[in-house]
């Protein structure tokens, strides 16, 4: 397991409008602890890269005068890993709240021992609607995304140009199976079929064939890819050396990040239609913190992932501040009521609200992968097809079935 502490301690640079700090606080530490994946699967779209945006959150954060230790672990995936890193921070090394944690399945893990603890959880990575639904949590906030979002827009959009009959390949575990629920019941409201699924183990895969080869058979016109990271990356190059795009079929990635869509180039992943509530090249202020990202820490431009951990982290100072750091510290609750009580405005997502059943809300955008011919220079990888508001983009609260409201 991989420990990394630094300890920042934060000056009277100003940063916006930030609430002002609360007198004397600058003598308590908040603790932070970003539990990732820092070699697997997801650490192109996570991992190290989620730790320096947190750092940048604590330095953009300057005004609040709070002290602030970020320390980082690697929990390989794993849920009983990532639930006893918490735990054990949480009983032995005083840390607050919690931020990132990819993999679904280990982000509940967290999530049950965060509220136990009272503590809180800033999750960006996990995508499970599940965080807000049924086992949502008066002690955590989810940030970035989630797959109704990401299945609301992409699976609705698709079957609308004509591909009303689906294949998914899925990983098999909390979130892919979250991700073709909702995307077959997307599918199916706006009168499209999915006519199968092949699931494969996470984590570990590496050859999709036999996968990918039952979607061809099912000779329908998407092949669904629900799930992300290296696997991605992966899974797309080999269907391009099957010619399943030439023979007709069409990939719809219900999960894709801009690391991944680095690592396979542009001349395979051209064309990919994907959702992400972040892209660094969509106005001044998110290309002003990708500067930033690179000035500091020589970062490359962050993915969604990356930026929700610092968007979220930021809020989450702000409300500190706004709280006190003793009453923060005493009750993650409290600060997550205070994070929902306060707007959000930050350089990754701009302005926005945290509803009572924890789901951040701001835009979404469908976006479409360029060919090489109409990118402009590194990382200019996406055009913009659609920016959706947050109150449309993800699920109703109503339909959520969260036990808080």
């Amino acid at each position: 397991m991989m420990i990394e502490r630094r300890t920042l301690l934060l000056g009277a640079a100003a940063f916006g409008a930030l609430p002002a700090p609360v007198r004397a606080q600058a003598q308590q530490t908040i603790r932070l602890g970003v539990i990732s994946d820092m070699s697997g699967a997801f650490a192109d779209l996570s991992g190290p890269n989620s730790v320096l945006a947190v750092r940048q959150a604590v330095q953009d954060a300057a005004s609040l005068g709070l002290k602030v230790e970020v320390v980082a672990a690697d929990h390989q995936n794993k849920p009983d890993l990532a639930a006893n890193i918490a735990r054990q921070w949480f009983d032995r090394d005083g840390i607050d709240a919690v931020v990132d944690v990819p993999a679904s399945s280990a982000a509940l893990a967290v999530n049950g021992v965060v509220r136990e603890k009272n503590k809180a959880f800033l999750a960006s990575s996990p995508g499970t609607s599940e965080l807000t639904g049924a086992q949502c949590s008066p002690n955590t906030v989810q940030w970035t995304y989630d797959t109704w979002m990401l299945a609301n827009s992409t699976a609705r959009a698709t079957v609308r140009e004509g591909g009303d009959s689906w294949f998914f390949v899925t990983a098999d575990y909390a979130f892919g199976h979250s991700m073709e629920a909702e995307g077959g019941r997307i599918i199916a409201a706006e009168g499209g079929r999915v006519l199968g699924s092949a699931r494969f183990p996470f984590p570990g895969t590496t050859d999709f064939s036999a996968f990918l080869l039952r979607a061809q058979a099912s000779r329908a016109k998407v092949i669904g890819l629900a799930f992300g990271g290296t696997d991605m990356a992966n899974a797309v190059k080999q269907a391009n050396e099957f010619g399943l795009q030439k023979r007709g079929q069409r990939l719809a990635a219900l999960m894709l990040f801009i690391s991944e869509v680095h690592s396979m180039g542009l001349e395979a992943a051209k064309g990919l239609v994907c959702s992400e509530s972040f892209y660094w090249d969509v106005n001044d202020r998110t290309r002003a913190l990708t500067q930033r990202l690179k000035r500091n820490f020589n970062a490359p431009p962050p993915t969604m992932v990356q930026a929700g951990c610092y968007g979220v982290t930021l809020h989450y100072l702000k409300a500190v501040a706004d709280l006190g750091v003793a009453a923060a510290k005493a009750s993650g609750a409290a600060a997550v009521a205070r994070m929902k009580a306060m707007p959000c405005d930050d350089d990754a997502f701009g302005s926005g609200t945290i509803r009572a059943d924890g789901r951040k809300l701001h835009p979404a955008y469908l976006l479409e992968v360029k060919a090489p011919s109409e990118s402009k220079g590194p990382w200019d990888y996406y055009k913009v097809l659609q920016t959706v508001p947050g109150e449309q983009a993800f699920r109703p609260m109503a339909d959520g079935g969260c036990p808080l409201i």
